[in-house]
């Protein structure tokens, strides 16, 4: 008997209260995902890549996860004393019809403990179904799923996942039965107050609006400037004054709100209570408000930023070369090395790069290269920060490189490039594709177009051609910021002897169609690592910039659902609570003659606004959050794809909103059935 009164109060529960269990299960899902990341069949290619980045990135789950479980204890904590007070007449009742308090406690937790189980049993399969198929969908979207996928089943995620939350469920379950053990029966049996509210001038409130505003302003200003990325001072700046924008103008949306009301004056319907009772909710919690609204806007941030870099990194990736391979005892005979391991035939070329520092004069007066005249030229383009960047850089020209043009002009030609034709005085500047926007090539292509000269150790070169960007190694090889490509006989008198020969290779194209990239660079490697012979192979690139897919992808999809579910349903629960406080208003307006759907009508009004305001306020901070973010974390490349980010980001918002709805469709469903409940109870008396 007892045990069949728990089930069936669990289940009435659950099915009174589906927004806050379904908020569980996403809590739940989210928690597997992350916790299960090192189960990843993708974190176990990228570990051979990349090791020490991911081993990093592994370490800060603990953190997150334990981030997670106390914010999660605050809305498990509120939505649970909103279930308690919603049953406080019927726990009155068990105690006034004999029951013992303790037994009463020990039914309470059982009820707790059984719809904890359940929700853990409905999300753990479907949160480790949802992760095979993101692991495989990742594996797909890189390229890699010829490699074979495993099963991504951890159970010490699974462990982890019920450890926590039914730890989480039990603390807050303690806390709250304690309050309610004292309560007196009455007091249970009476309805829930509704409170007080202090009121202050509409003066006060008016300012903490206009103060808001600016605040709000000002961070939104220094975000997508830039400027509150410079030091660490002006970024806590620039969050304090949007945390306190955000705080004031809840606070003074009681001005707002109040003339809404007052323009529903004369007419029909129940137009003024709906912004009455509105404006109320505002006043009594504009704290717990704001705070859903930083969530929410979190979540839009870490999802439009998250999902945008994750489509479009790598989308403009010019892959070319596919082993760049090093000997320092004896370079040349690498070609010789590679045949008699017999991966000749997987080649289609292989071509010596040499790159070296110039070389330094046998006396230490003057530069080595001097870059007079087209740092003037660039002096004479309009003021931008463009402009300043390049001249920083072009007059901090230490120990610079030389390329010869004979290995760079195979690397054009591999690529399906024109070649480059220099005479014995010229030279072409290179600079790395990373750091070298439109706008940065732009303006160096028009100081070039005006064939200006450099000095290198006292010989005059003239820059011909434009800016060249294709990187002469594979990615991890060397990285030259700046370099002159010169003819191999200049090469040969301005470069260090010590220069460093560097042999490109690109895979035959039969090979590649044969076994996949994937798939043809690890048989390759699997025979060179027998050997002596130093490499970088594409599968490094690569995994590296998968590692920053996933690290964008991962953690801030897990703490946009996170800020997402806690944000809604605080709010839902927060409306909900405030309408069974005011549960006699309602009563006095069918005692008055107000109809069952007029009354729907005004509750689903308000819910809308109430959804709205910190829907709105965190939407329209979304699209400075996420441009900010893109300053922030954008290197000059990537800032030219901001458009193309800014699309992905927008649809990513759509999608939200349509969260946002569903929300607020269930919370509508809930208040109509609470109004139903006072209509009942009306009629009966």
């Amino acid at each position: 008997m007892f045990f069949d009164l728990v089930r069936r109060n669990s289940k009435r529960n659950r099915r009174e209260n589906g927004l806050f269990f379904s908020s569980l299960l996403a809590a739940i899902v989210a928690f597997y995902i992350i916790l299960s990341l090192p189960n990843q069949g993708v974190m176990g290619f990228l570990k051979e890549m990349e090791s020490g980045a991911v081993d990093r990135l592994l370490s800060l789950i603990p953190a997150f996860y334990a981030v997670t479980l106390f914010m999660l204890f605050f809305l498990i904590y509120f939505a649970s004393r909103y279930q308690l007070e919603r049953r406080s007449h019927e726990l009155g009742m068990y105690l006034m019809m004999g029951m013992r308090r303790s037994k009463l406690f020990f039914m309470l937790l059982a009820e707790d403990l059984w719809s904890s189980l359940l929700s853990i049993f409905v999300g753990i399969p479907v949160a480790v179904l949802l992760s095979e198929v993101i692991s495989l969908v990742t594996a797909r979207v890189v390229g890699i799923g010829i490699l074979g996928q495993q099963s991504t089943f951890s159970l010490s995620a699974v462990l982890w996942t019920m450890a926590g939350f039914l730890l989480i469920k039990l603390a807050a379950f303690l806390l709250l039965s304690g309050k309610f053990a004292s309560t007196e029966i009455g007091t249970l049996l009476s309805a829930t107050p509704e409170g007080a509210k202090k009121q202050r001038s509409a003066m006060l409130y008016r300012i903490a609006l206009v103060i808001g505003v600016l605040l709000l302003v000002t961070a939104y200003i220094l975000a997508i400037s830039g400027e509150a990325w410079y030091s660490l001072a002006v970024m806590g700046m620039t969050l304090s004054m949007g945390i306190a924008g955000t705080l004031l103008l809840f606070f003074g949306l009681r001005t707002v709100l109040d003339t809404l009301a007052k323009r529903q004056t004369g007419k029909s319907g129940l137009g003024v209570f709906t912004f009455r009772q509105l404006q109320e909710n505002v006043i009594g919690q504009p704290i717990s408000l704001a705070v859903s609204s930083l969530l929410i806007l979190g979540a839009l941030c870490f999802f439009g930023y998250g999902v945008s870099m994750t489509l479009y990194y790598g989308s403009d990736d010019t892959h070319t070369l596919d082993y760049t391979f090093q000997d320092a005892e004896n370079p040349l005979a690498i070609p010789e090395r590679l045949k008699n391991l017999g991966l000749d035939d997987c080649f289609e070329s292989i071509f010596d790069m040499r790159i070296g520092h110039i070389l330094s004069g046998d006396d230490n007066e003057g530069e080595t290269l001097g870059m007079d005249e087209v740092l003037a030229l660039i002096e004479q383009e309009p003021d931008s920060s463009v402009k300043s960047d390049l001249l920083g850089q072009y007059n901090n020209l230490n120990n610079p490189y030389v390329i010869s043009l004979s290995g760079y002009n195979q690397l054009l030609a591999a690529a399906g490039e024109p070649t480059i034709t220099l005479n014995n005085n010229q030279a072409v500047i290179y600079g790395y594709a990373a750091f070298t926007n439109r706008e940065k090539a732009e303006l160096i292509n028009r100081v070039l177009s005006q064939k200006p000269e450099v000095v290198v150790n006292g010989e005059r070169l003239q820059l011909s051609g434009t800016l060249q960007t294709r990187n002469p190694v594979t990615d991890r090889s060397i990285t030259l910021y700046f370099a002159l490509i010169v003819p191999d006989e200049a090469f040969d008198r301005l470069a260090d002897k010590s220069y460093t020969h560097y042999w490109n290779a690109v895979l035959s194209h039969q090979f590649v169609q044969e076994n996949g990239l994937m798939q043809a660079i690890q048989q390759v490697n699997q025979k060179l690592d027998t050997t002596g012979i130093h490499y970088e192979s594409y599968l490094q690139s690569m995994g590296r910039q998968l590692f920053y897919q996933v690290s964008s992808s991962y953690l801030t999809l897990y703490l946009a659902v996170i800020f997402l579910v806690i944000a809604n349903t605080a709010i839902g629960m927060q409306f909900l609570t405030q309408q069974r406080k005011t549960g006699r208003r309602y009563q006095t307006l069918v005692r008055l003659g107000s109809h069952y759907e007029a009354l729907c009508l005004s509750a689903k009004h308000q819910i809308q606004w109430f959804f709205a305001l910190p829907a709105v306020v965190a939407a329209v901070g979304s699209l400075f959050g996420v441009r900010a973010l893109f300053s922030g974390f954008l290197s000059p490349d990537m800032a030219e794809s901001i458009p193309g980010l800014y699309r992905i980001a927008f649809v990513i918002l759509f999608l939200l909103c349509v969260v946002e709805y569903g929300y607020m469709l269930v919370v509508t469903r809930a208040s109509s059935k609470y109004i139903l409940t006072q209509m009942e109870a009306n009629r009966e008396e």
